[in-house]
């Protein structure tokens, strides 16, 4: 009866886990549509409410990377004027470890095709804020070496240090 009592003690706990994580997923899930959602609409403050205060934003070219401040003054004028930037989410992957979470996403975007969308979230109270996103254009391997010896030839690319 005890070994009854125990397995049944294990596994209802590792349903709850389980069902934690699910809703823990979904709601990660929520930003991050809402993001590209903001995005879409040019909505600055809901597009930002959804950053932490020390969150960083790396863009596709190797010189964008901004604190919140930089990015928010880069955009801001974008979202004003009305423009901002649609991606559509085409498939997710998500894991989470306490009150961090990470996470990798194929975009679809009118402007560039294919993108990648990759970040960290951290929860803080019972909210979720991302405090990295990074957004590639990922190259095809069979492109790979015609890209690198474009990127090569740029003379714009910041210096190694």
């Amino acid at each position: 009866m005890r070994f009854l009592t125990l397995v049944l003690l294990i596994t209802s706990l590792s349903w709850g886990a389980q069902a934690m994580a699910e809703t823990e997923d979904k709601n990660i899930e929520k930003v991050l549509n809402r993001l590209h959602e903001a995005a879409a609409e040019a909505d600055f403050e809901g597009y930002f409410g959804l950053f932490h205060p020390d969150a960083v934003f790396i863009g596709t070219d190797a010189s964008e990377r901004w604190d919140l401040g930089a990015f928010k003054a880069y955009t801001k004028p974008h979202f004003a004027a009305g423009k901002g930037w649609t991606y559509k989410p085409k498939t997710r992957h998500i894991q989470v470890a306490g009150k961090v979470a990470w996470f990798d996403e194929i975009l679809d975007s009118a402007s560039y095709g294919v993108c990648r969308g990759t970040g960290v979230l951290l929860k803080e109270g019972q909210q979720w804020q991302i405090v990295q996103y990074h957004l590639t254009i990922p190259i095809p391997n069979a492109l790979a070496d015609q890209v690198v010896s474009l990127i090569k030839k740029d003379s714009s690319l910041p210096s190694k240090k």
